[in-house]
């Protein structure tokens, strides 16, 4: 059997027919097309959907199931989606709108839960107990899985590691609160901070890179110049490790995950991401003397949205 996997973006709409072990056989994508009304974007879903099976040889007889992930709240349980800012979506009766075109069963979860469910299915933390993967991009998302389940509470709500708390009366969120995680270990704050620190250090490597304009400052930018040694860099690069740490050991701390996957823009950062980070958690482990979650870098990319939705229908 095959699955139809969707990864539903702000910007895209990608759709691919995977097989049982996790393997993209064909995939395609449309335009998201914000601000058109759920219906039109859902029969665009749709409608891309029959044309991956068809170019692929298969028909969707051989369809078992369809997943989706979304960028914001589902309840897999009634196929609402309650709440989905990019979109502008608001208990969006999802499953319903979407059984008018295909009347396969169809299941739908957080996008970075199914990035999470891909990672366990055919990536870096394939065949564990448990896991926990952060995308470390515009935001912070974070997905559990235990025991080869998505796990996001009892009123889907859950996983939103971006929005733990680690700094009382810290940088204020776009959540309302102030001091989440993701104000100070997203790609977002990498980028604030490298921007703040160039204004009072104009002679750091990053106004090279970025041609003395501030705006061109990216993460990319500040991590290139931190892996050249720049000090101005590497005084943010650290910084915004050590918030990544804190958030690391409180997941570490509460769920006590076999593995801890990085995924995300700035995980493109490889190696000296990794290492950093490693070396951060370490003295801050609570329990010295016990093991405690690996820490690794995501490995199917961009894929893992299709991947993960699809695998939710298995």
């Amino acid at each position: 059997m095959v699955y139809v996997g969707i990864d539903l973006g702000g910007t895209n709409i990608a759709v691919g027919l995977v097989d049982e072990g996790g393997r993209i056989l064909h995939q395609g994508s449309a335009p998201t097309g914000i601000p058109r009304p759920y219906q039109d974007i859902v029969a665009d879903m749709a409608r891309v959907s029959r044309d991956v099976v068809a170019q692929a040889g298969y028909t969707m007889e051989d369809v078992k199931a369809v997943g989706v992930g979304v960028p914001g709240i589902a309840d897999p349980e009634t196929g609402v989606i309650p709440f989905c800012t990019n979109l502008h979506w608001h208990n969006v009766p999802f499953r319903d709108e979407f059984h008018k075109h295909i009347d396969k069963p169809l299941f739908i979860d957080n996008d970075a839960t199914v990035a999470a469910l891909a990672e366990y299915v055919a990536g870096v933390s394939a065949g564990t107990h448990s896991s926990v993967f952060l995308t470390l991009g515009t935001g912070l998302g974070g997905g559990i899985i235990i025991n080869g389940k998505p796990y996001s509470g009892y009123h889907h709500i859950g996983s939103e590691i971006g929005h733990t708390i680690i700094a009382l009366d810290g940088e204020p969120c776009t959540c309302g609160n102030d001091g989440c995680l993701e104000r100070y270990a997203s790609a977002t704050a990498l980028i604030r901070e490298a921007r703040k620190a160039y204004a009072e250090h104009p002679d750091s490597l990053m106004g090279r890179l970025c041609g003395g304009d501030p705006a061109n400052i990216s993460g990319k930018v500040a991590i290139d110049a931190a892996k050249a040694g720049d000090p101005t860099a590497l005084d943010v690069f650290n910084r915004y490790v050590h918030g990544l740490a804190a958030g690391i050991i409180s997941i570490i701390n509460f769920i006590d995950p076999q593995v801890i996957v990085l995924g995300g823009g700035v995980s493109l950062a490889g190696d000296f991401l990794l290492n950093a980070v490693r070396e951060a958690v370490r003295p801050m482990v609570f329990f010295k003397t016990m093991p405690y979650a690996g820490i690794q870098l995501a490995k199917l990319g961009p894929d893992a949205g299709i991947i993960g939705a699809a695998m939710l229908g298995k």
